[in-house]
């Protein structure tokens, strides 16, 4: 078994090894190690094309992570109080929500939004005055926002109930018995118990609307994201300038998961102590 372990991990991990080792070739071929170089780094941070599409990713990536933890912990306190046949089914919700395919939300997030916008954009041209131009929604930003929270969402959900779930109920039950409102209680008691996990939905949340690119693919519209950027650059080949930049993406994700690990961990030990 362990062997077995080892072979899946080099499986995996070797590819993106390699990666990272082609990113300080020297040579313009992404196949032909040259000698070692880190101008590639440096080209690939120079480039406006790479910067646009990096700044828009991290714009689109914050806005659906600080979405995503304050919608998603507002879900979960809600669902504590849910019970029965009631609480399976948005816990059926949720989990389908992450087990769906990429490419299935994506399709029908897509669908979705063209139907919608082709009934609002004729209703607000008929509420507009004769001769003006009425706003056209469309697929951009809003709507990548939109479907990267729609997803991170649930990821939050369960984060944090799980540390709902690990919480000591008589630490509210002694706030109330203090005259604490609701909203002291939570601000004072389960805000600080749960906000390790709040962080960790954030970190997560970030990481996958960086990172995605299936989604973002059919609801970008006219904007590109540096996944979508890095997938319109392979199709005419791979360059060490495309490994530099998938290296420097990697790491990052890399820092953020275990970031929130290393969170969600400090949390389990403060309500184990």
């Amino acid at each position: 078994m362990r062997l077995y372990a080892i072979c899946v991990y080099l499986f995996l991990y070797i590819p993106i090894g390699i990666i990272a080792l082609f990113s300080f070739n020297a040579g313009r071929h992404a196949s032909q190690f040259m000698g070692f170089s880190t101008q590639w780094y440096g080209k690939a941070l120079n480039n406006p094309f790479v910067m646009d599409a990096l700044e828009t990713s991290l714009l689109a990536a914050f806005i659906t992570a600080c979405l995503a933890s304050t919608l998603g912990t507002m879900a979960a306190i809600a669902l504590q109080g849910v019970k029965g046949w009631l609480r399976t089914l948005f816990d059926a919700m949720i989990y389908i929500a992450i087990m769906i395919p990429g490419i299935v939300i994506g399709i029908a997030t897509l669908i979705a939004l063209v139907t919608v916008f082709g009934w609002l954009n004729p209703l607000l041209a008929s509420l507009w005055p004769d001769g003006a131009n009425p706003p056209q929604l469309s697929m951009g930003m809003p709507t990548l926002v939109a479907a990267h929270t729609m997803f991170t969402m649930a990821l939050v959900i369960i984060i944090v109930r799980a540390r709902l779930s690990g919480m000591d109920r008589a630490l509210m039950e002694a706030s109330a018995d203090l005259f604490a409102t609701p909203w002291g209680t939570f601000r004072q008691v389960t805000l600080p118990l749960i906000a390790p996990a709040i962080l960790a939905g954030f970190l997560l949340s970030f990481t996958f609307s960086f990172d995605d690119f299936i989604i973002a693919f059919f609801v970008a519209g006219s904007e590109t994201t540096l996944p979508i950027y890095i997938f319109s650059s392979i199709r005419r080949g791979v360059t060490p300038e495309i490994n530099a930049i998938g290296t420097m993406v990697m790491g990052a994700s890399l820092l953020l998961l275990v970031a929130a690990q290393l969170l969600l961990r400090r949390g389990a030990s403060k309500s184990n102590n």
